[in-house]
């Protein structure tokens, strides 16, 4: 087996196709111990327009799909993909669509500390399944505590412009690179794989590796 291969992913908190694409990584990653990524995460806003205070999710469905049965229309595969993938998403009790650039700064701290995963998996439990406002300085500093991360430094982080411009950068490298939608994983620098990917495909590209190293 190769000693290591960057899996870079392209993703955004609010995503459900990035939610359901990693519980499909997990699942594969469980199985093959002994596999050889190295996983970062890379910042991708679904809505950079989004107002900083985000918005009231049902007007910005209704807007985005051209009114509530385009809404619904347009999320009936997100829910039969992770009821599939043994997730919960509860699409009823999420009030608000938040502008996702202060939970990417959050996503790029935590990697300085080796907890980038965690917070990503923390961050799409609490909008997902929580239904929590995961643009809410509160709400992010109370994710930060509980992957052990020092909560009032993340909070005075977050109150300052720290990164702002960093993140803006590297989500508009991602798109100059064409990568459009998310999530978006990259092999080793080179294989783009788009999509939610059932864990059988991660399982092939492991075995390819193996493989290819042998």
């Amino acid at each position: 087996m190769p000693d290591s291969i960057k899996l870079d992913i392209m993703s955004d908190p609010i995503c459900p196709w990035c939610y359901i694409g990693k519980a499909h990584l997990d699942r594969a990653l469980e199985a093959h111990p002994d596999h050889p990524f190295v996983i970062e995460w890379h910042p991708f806003q679904l809505n950079p327009d989004m107002p900083a205070e985000g918005m009231d999710r049902r007007a910005y469905l209704e807007g985005k799909f051209g009114g509530k049965e385009g809404a619904v229309r347009a999320y009936a595969p997100v829910v039969e993909h992770a009821e599939k993938a043994g997730l919960k998403i509860d699409f009823e009790g999420m009030k608000r669509t938040p502008n996702t650039l202060d939970s990417h700064r959050l996503i790029h701290w935590a990697g300085i500390e080796g907890k980038q995963t965690a917070a990503v998996s923390s961050l799409f439990k609490a909008y997902f399944v929580e239904t929590r406002d995961i643009g809410d300085h509160d709400v992010l500093a109370d994710i930060a505590d509980s992957i052990d991360m020092d909560a009032s430094v993340v909070r005075r982080l977050l109150a300052s412009d720290a990164d702002r411009e960093d993140i803006s950068a590297r989500d508009a490298h991602s798109r100059q690179m064409g990568i459009q939608s998310v999530p978006t994983f990259v092999v080793a620098n080179q294989h783009a794989v788009p999509g939610a990917q059932p864990p059988e495909l991660w399982a092939k590209v492991i075995s390819e590796l193996r493989e290819g190293a042998a």
